[in-house]
């Protein structure tokens, strides 16, 4: 599966590719493969019957955000959303 990179709000291919050779690219080995499990289990789950199209269409974008963070490094130590302050 190619990855869409339209659908993320802060990708950077540099970071990204020094994420694969750095210190944690383990980890972010790890959240790629994670988020494509993600990505795999939404798109099933959007197929579900639900009483509220509303709500479910939010949880699916949320979910999905939760994927693009895994993406753009910002969950790996240090990332943007990981920071120490």
């Amino acid at each position: 599966m190619l990855l869409d990179k339209s659908r993320l709000a802060d990708w950077d291919a540099d970071r990204a590719a020094g994420a694969l050779t750095g210190k944690h690219q383990a980890i972010y080995r790890n959240h790629l493969e994670i988020a494509q499990w993600i990505d795999s289990w939404v798109e099933n789950s959007e197929t579900l019957q639900v009483r509220d199209a509303q709500f479910h269409e939010g949880w699916i974008k949320g979910i999905r955000e939760i994927a693009a963070h895994l993406r753009q490094t910002d969950l790996l130590p240090g990332g943007a959303l990981l920071q120490d302050d």
